[in-house]
């Protein structure tokens, strides 16, 4: 597993998540669309406005999905603040409620 965190492409995704994730996703959307709708007889206009349609929704996936990313990354700096002013005040982690 350490070998594939070395390959530069795994490096990337790594480092950028969300465009990973909206290109990832792109892709294979697209490539649905291609399959089912190769024999429906559309203008190049029309598959370029629906490519374009796809990734856009992919990348909205990818935002609303993100959401739940922040509201984790919220609720833990809520957590780390609380068991914080608990140490503070002497009193432990389970006096106050907070959960580790």
């Amino acid at each position: 597993m350490a070998q594939l965190q070395n390959l530069p492409l795994v490096k990337w995704m790594m480092r950028h998540p969300r465009l990973a994730a909206w290109i990832i996703l792109s892709v294979g959307m697209v490539a649905l669309l291609v399959i089912e709708a190769r024999d429906v007889g559309l203008l190049a206009t029309q598959w370029a406005a629906l490519v374009i349609a796809t990734v856009l929704v992919a990348g909205a996936c990818v935002w609303i999905i993100s959401w739940e990313d922040s509201d984790e990354a919220d609720a833990d700096a809520a957590a780390a603040d609380t068991a914080t002013e608990a140490a503070a005040e002497g009193a432990t982690p389970s006096d106050t409620g907070a959960s580790s």
